[in-house]
C-alpha cells in the first residue's frame, strides 16, 4: 500500500495505514515491535505468539540496524495515525527474495494488517528488484502460522534447516526440537 492510500476493510483500529521504507531513527521502534509480537506476556495478546517455544529476545537494535542498511535488504513499515503497527524485512538475494521479520502489534491481529503488508512485500520484490520468487523460512511446529502463508500462495517445501541452538541472538529455546521450513512462493 502506498502514502496516501485508502484504509483497508475490516480493520476499523487501523486508519489510513501507509507503508514505507525503514530509516535509522525507527530501529528501537521496530525492535520493540518484533519483541512484543512474539515473546514474552505481550505476545499472547496475538497469535503469532513463540512464547511457548522460545524465551528472551527475538531480535535485537544490532540485527534490525543491518537489516535496516543493509545494501540487498529493506525494512517495511506500516503506520496508522503515525504509529508503527506493522513491519517486515526483505533481503535481495541470488534469484529469490527473502521475506522476515514479520510482525504485527499484537492487539491488532486478526485483522488483515499483515496479509496487507504481506501483499506489499511481494509487490515490491517483483517490481523494485525484478525477482519472480519470495522465500522464508518459519518454525516447523507452528503449524497454524504455516496454514496462513499457504493461504496466501506460499509452498511448503519440506527442507529443513536447523535452529540456531546456542545462539541467543534468537532467543533460548524451551525445547529441543526447533527447526525451519522453506516456503516459496512464485510472484506473479
Amino acid at each position: 500500500m502506498a502514502e496516501g492510500s485508502s484504509p483497508m476493510n475490516g480493520a476499523s483500529q487501523v486508519t489510513r495505514p501507509t507503508v514505507r521504507v525503514a530509516t535509522d531513527k525507527d530501529v528501537p521502534t521496530l525492535v520493540s515491535l518484533v519483541q512484543s509480537a512474539y515473546r514474552g506476556e505481550q505476545s499472547r495478546a496475538g497469535w503469532t505468539t513463540e512464547a511457548d517455544l522460545l524465551d528472551g529476545q527475538r531480535t535485537d537494535a544490532e540485527g534490525v540496524a543491518d537489516a535496516v542498511r543493509g545494501p540487498d535488504g529493506r525494512m517495511l513499515l506500516m503506520e496508522s495515525d503515525g504509529e508503527v503497527v506493522a513491519c517486515c524485512q526483505l533481503e535481495r538475494r541470488e534469484g529469490h527474495a527473502y521475506f522476515g521479520m514479520f510482525a504485527v502489534r499484537p492487539t491488532l491481529q486478526g485483522g488483515g494488517i499483515g496479509r496487507v503488508l504481506l501483499a506489499h512485500a511481494e509487490r515490491f520484490a517483483r517490481d523494485e528488484w525484478g525477482v519472480t520468487e519470495m522465500r522464508m523460512t518459519v518454525i516447523s511446529l507452528r503449524e497454524e502460522l504455516l496454514a496462513w502463508y499457504e493461504r496466501r500462495g506460499y509452498t511448503r517445501t519440506g527442507q529443513r534447516s536447523a535452529f540456531p541452538y546456542g545462539d541467543e541472538r534468537f532467543g533460548v529455546p524451551t525445547r529441543e526440537d526447533l527447526e525451519f521450513e522453506l516456503l516459496v512462493k512464485t510472484l506473479d
